[in-house]
């Protein structure tokens, strides 16, 4: 494997393969309606079934790394685990679908869409879901990265294209729509 894109790529397929339901996250999501950046990896989240996890794992073949160790995620209340491919230094994040109502929102209001960098179709979530979860991750994280990639999705997306009702309604119930009005408040203008 040449890069991290192409192993995400393979991950996808072996996904696709297995019939199980995902969702593209992360940097990779924001990349599709933002300002492509680099990124050290990928993100995630599997609705795995009991003993799914392992047989996906075994299906990736060797060139993949899975941690068996699983760590708890605080933003969704969920497990993360990591899978490494050594070969790249590269790390891909699963994250297991939580109950977390906008993690169960997101993933059912997911599109599949093309994605550049892998080359394929794939589900990511909507323009207003990555918003959200981005501005939770900013307030909770306090990370430059998932702020400067909600600005640049809103610039990018403008005004007009997205659901601030929706946006709203989940920033409110998150206590982060302060940080929205915030970023939103940084964009400068774009004259016609």
């Amino acid at each position: 494997m040449k890069d991290g894109f192409e192993a995400t790529s393979r991950v996808v397929r072996v996904l696709e393969d297995m019939d199980i339901d995902y969702l593209v996250v992360g940097s990779l999501s924001s990349m599709a309606y933002g300002i492509p950046r680099s990124t050290k990896d990928a993100d995630l989240v599997l609705s795995l079934k009991s003993g799914e996890l392992s047989r996906f794992a075994d299906a990736l073949g060797p060139e993949f790394e899975l941690d068996p160790q699983g760590s708890f995620e605080t933003v969704t209340g969920t497990m993360r685990y990591h899978l490494g491919v050594p070969s790249i230094s590269f790390e891909i994040e699963l994250f297991l679908l939580s109950d977390d109502a906008h993690d169960q929102a997101r993933f059912e209001r997911r599109q599949t869409i093309f994605s550049p960098q892998l080359e394929s179709e794939a589900p990511i979530p909507t323009a207003e879901d990555v918003i959200v979860m981005k501005i939770r991750w900013a307030e909770i994280g306090k990370r430059g990265k998932d702020r400067d990639d909600v600005r640049d999705i809103i610039a990018v997306q403008g005004d007009d294209a997205l659901d601030w009702d929706y946006i709203h309604k989940w920033t409110a119930e998150h206590g982060t729509r302060k940080l929205l009005d915030e970023i939103r408040e940084s964009i400068p203008p774009i004259d016609d």
